[in-house]
């Protein structure tokens, strides 16, 4: 396990990692989730083997800490995850996010373009708000103390039970304010960032989740859209095998 501090009050973000050959890969997990139950058993198929992967888990979730006094916002979120690319002394990382991570990405890469080679985003959250439906969209309904004190635990009985089982490990606090950021989302919005950025950008779509918005706008920037038959919003778990395959450019 590896950390890094990412704020004046010492607080750590932590991450695990396998050695490998460099450019690094960097996995971002979404909303409420933890990185390596999303992308550990991606990065050990033998099409990506042999590369340095990182799993991060953004402040509040997983195995970093949960500081009451952070924002929780896309950029002290982006700000975050450049603390461990700087700790884990990296340039020109391949970064590898999901839904909320996704977002995060792009905000990072905006701000440290030095950081970032190559995105690859999950039905990265391009716009704000989100859908109403969305899960972060129902979390930042609440208030946030009333969140904390029950909205927390509904939610949890809600949602499925995959996302349940990471969803408990993430702070109630940080759970919300993030679900408030994401739906703030940056200036420029997530979309407009990414379509500025000069690196190689990937954006995978489920089928099951329906068209993407303004796809063909993202396509005349240089992004590459692809949408993943038979995968929801969970490419990784639906489609491991299509999903490693964009990865690593097989695709």
């Amino acid at each position: 396990m590896n950390e890094a501090r990412f704020d004046d009050r010492g607080s750590l973000i932590r991450w695990t990692e396998t050695p490998g050959e460099e450019p690094a890969r960097v996995y971002v997990h979404g909303l409420g989730s933890v990185s390596s139950a999303y992308h550990a058993h991606i990065a050990a198929r033998a099409e990506l083997a042999g590369r340095r992967s990182l799993f991060v888990d953004l402040p509040g979730h997983g195995i970093s800490d949960r500081p009451e006094q952070f924002g929780y916002t896309l950029v002290d979120h982006a700000d975050a995850l450049a603390a461990v690319l700087d700790s884990a002394g990296l340039t020109g990382a391949e970064l590898v996010a999901h839904s909320m991570g996704g977002a995060v990405a792009v905000v990072l890469a905006h701000r440290r373009p030095e950081l970032v080679s190559r995105l690859v985003l999950t039905e990265a959250n391009l716009d704000a708000p989100p859908p109403p439906t969305a899960g972060s969209s129902v979390i930042a309904s609440y208030e946030e103390d009333e969140f904390v004190d029950g909205g927390h635990a509904r939610v949890l009985a809600d949602v499925g039970p995959r996302w349940a089982a990471t969803m408990r490990l993430t702070d109630p606090r940080a759970l919300h304010r993030s679900a408030v950021g994401l739906c703030r989302g940056s200036d420029p919005v997530v979309r407009t960032l990414l379509g500025e950025l000069e690196v190689e950008r990937v954006y995978l779509q489920g089928e099951l989740s329906g068209g993407l918005e303004g796809r063909e706008a993202l396509e005349a920037t240089g992004v590459r859209v692809t949408t993943v038959a038979g995968a929801g919003h969970n490419v990784m778990f639906d489609r491991p095998d299509a999903f490693a395959a964009a990865v690593a450019r097989l695709d």
